[in-house]
């Protein structure tokens, strides 16, 4: 095998699997940031509605799984390593395996399709702390080129909605509304990137894909200080203004299912729904669907024959 991808490290979030590491977890997630502590203990009682666990973890070693075997259908036989930033399995832990396991060239995958801050420079920064921890034995990683416009993930993503559509009425699927939603960041980091311009486009094309023109873009499970200014519409308000409709919301700016999924939209949004006499259904994320894991696969295998040319020449 070459040497231009021994492994590929798949970056997430993570999640507390159980209701006693939710506060331990929630430390992690805002150290240096000043949450206010009755959010925290509102997210505490989120966990507890959904069971206690999140189940972010589990779907991502499900992604892991499918895209090793994915690659190894293409020809690499290459093992997919998860590395978390909140939580077990802790991102140092994920690339001590990869340098136990001989790995010198690593493929990173962060697992969120639109970049700022938050969703980039954060795992990026602490993936490169866990690699400076490790000292000289530590692989070096490369990275995944933006695929927030990427032909399969949309497709992928517009698969998810169709599903959701499906289970509507005709007449109700003439008239209804897909709401994609995204998590809400500060005003100011958005500025500094190109998060709003990434999550629009990919919404246009998931439309365009299904044919449908009445969509629009909203932002949900905000955490911050309340004075201080988020990105908006409010799902909230934007699901009022369609009171009495059909709407279909679509999880456009996360991967997999995770508190903020389950229960901002499965329980929260839809109790908001049935008090608007709104009718919605929500579009899975795009999880471990075929197509979506065939786009990082072929992405692997093209970062990794770039690689190849470039030691080449």
């Amino acid at each position: 095998m070459s040497t231009s991808c021994d492994a590929v490290l798949m970056i997430g979030f993570g999640g507390p699997t159980a209701l006693e590491q939710v506060r331990p977890f929630l430390a992690n997630v805002v150290a240096g940031r000043p949450i206010p502590a009755a959010r925290l203990e509102e997210v505490v009682g989120h966990y507890a509605a959904i069971g206690g666990a999140s189940p972010y973890n589990a779907h991502t070693q499900r992604q892991a799984q499918a895209l090793e075997r994915a690659l190894g259908e293409i020809g690499l036989q290459v093992p997919v390593h998860v590395g978390m930033r909140n939580w077990e399995p802790y991102l140092r832990e994920a690339v001590a395996a990869l340098a136990q396991g001989g790995a010198r060239q690593v493929v990173g995958v962060v697992l969120a399709a639109h970049r700022c801050e938050a969703s980039w420079e954060r795992y990026l920064h602490a993936t490169a702390q866990a690699l400076s921890e490790l000292g000289p034995q530590a692989p070096a990683i490369e990275y995944l080129p933006p695929w927030h416009d990427h032909p399969l993930f949309i497709r992928a993503v517009a698969a998810r909605t169709r599903a959701a559509l499906e289970r509507l009425d005709e007449a109700r699927r003439l008239e209804t509304e897909l709401i994609f939603t995204a998590h809400s960041i500060p005003v100011a980091m958005a500025a500094r990137s190109r998060y709003t311009q990434e999550l629009a486009q990919s919404a246009r094309l998931v439309a365009q894909e299904l044919g449908i023109e009445r969509w629009r873009l909203a932002y949900q499970s905000r955490s911050g200080a309340p004075h201080e200014p988020w990105l908006e519409p409010d799902l909230e308000h934007v699901l009022a203004d369609l009171r009495g409709g059909s709407a279909v919301l679509v999880p456009l700016g996360f991967l997999c299912d995770h508190v903020e999924v389950v229960y901002d939209l499965d329980i929260e949004a839809r109790a908001l729904a049935r008090k608007l006499d709104l009718r919605m259904e929500r579009a899975g994320t795009v999880g471990d669907h075929p197509l979506f894991i065939r786009m990082l696969a072929n992405l692997i295998a093209t970062h990794r024959h770039g690689v190849a040319e470039r030691c080449a020449g």
